[in-house]
């Protein structure tokens, strides 16, 4: 017994951390083994081998593959998607954060359930509500055929699709982050005599930029990764509708395995690329609260914000 301690309390190992949670070495060391082991098992392996068999023909079949026309016209179509999805992600993100988290309405609950609900329900799934709404033979398909619009079976629903499985990344990131600033900055800019758009541009966007960053990065690299509901309402047309995962899909099918391991190693390019950007976000997100364990920073006044 420690003298001059309660019986009661607990005693402090040399780590900083109470006697009763510090772990053994060996299960320390084992638990570390058994984490590195199933990453490299489940991770780690399935992307060498991505790489080692889209190499395995040699460099000029390798460009090959991924420079002929359909894999062009794919990797074009998965940008081009990707585009138009991260700018509305942005734009109905913030829209939805900032009613949930600055205003009380009836439905509010419901707005956040609708938010999740690309979460839990299967791509697929989703890739044939849309065939249910905009096919030929759906609720709106005899309009649309009436008015020489296509949207199944075409780029637009591929968009379309794609929206459906990102939309909640930056408004999932952005909730939680506005909840727990609150909007005593926004009121007190208000009081100032700044605008709506002032406000936002001024003092709410420089609070949430690295959430924003954050749910963007993920919802890009869902984005480009998509299969399940594009699958569904693309027709997979080789060289219109095709995206990189759906030209993967085709070319393996076929036995082309080398051309199929190119493309696939181009989408882990694109994901290792992004989990490095989502990385620096984080570590760039986590400097101003690394400074404040020794020094507390100086808080801006609003009116110097809205300067």
């Amino acid at each position: 017994m420690v003298a001059g301690a309660s019986p009661g309390s607990a005693q402090v190992s040399r780590h900083g951390r109470p006697s009763h949670l510090t772990e053994p070495r060996w299960v320390r060391a084992l638990l570390l083994a058994v984490s590195l082991g199933f990453l490299a098992l489940f991770l780690l392996l399935p992307l060498v081998a991505v790489f080692t068999q889209a190499l395995a023909r040699g460099w000029d079949v390798y460009v090959a593959s991924i420079t002929e026309p359909d894999a062009l016209s794919a990797i074009r179509l998965t940008l081009f998607v990707a585009l138009i999805a991260l700018p509305v992600n942005l734009a109905l993100g913030i829209a939805a954060a900032w009613a949930i988290t600055r205003f009380e309405f009836r439905g509010k609950q419901w707005l956040i359930t609708l938010i999740d609900l690309p979460f839990s329900v299967s791509p697929v799934v989703a890739g044939l509500v849309f065939v249910l709404l905009f096919g030929s033979q759906g609720w709106f398909g005899p309009w649309l055929q009436a008015h020489d619009i296509r949207i199944v079976y075409a780029v637009p629903a591929v968009v379309l699709a794609t929206l459906f499985v990102t939309f909640p990344f930056v408004a999932r990131e952005l909730i939680p982050l506005m909840q727990a600033q609150g909007s005593e900055e926004e009121l007190a800019a208000l009081t100032l005599g700044a605008g709506g758009w002032q406000i936002f541009r001024r003092v709410t966007l420089p609070n949430i930029k690295w959430g924003l960053l954050y749910g963007t990065i993920l919802a890009n690299a869902r984005a480009m990764g998509e299969f399940g509901a594009v699958s569904v309402v693309s027709g997979q047309v080789r060289g219109l509708t095709n995206t990189m995962t759906l030209h993967v899909e085709i070319l393996y099918n076929e036995y082309m395995f080398a051309a199929s391991f190119a493309v696939a190693s181009l989408l882990a390019l694109l994901a290792l690329v992004t989990l490095a950007a989502k990385n620096l976000v984080q570590w760039l997100g986590a400097r101003p609260a690394r400074a404040g364990v020794h020094a507390e920073p100086a808080p801006v006044p609003v009116r110097a914000a809205l300067a």
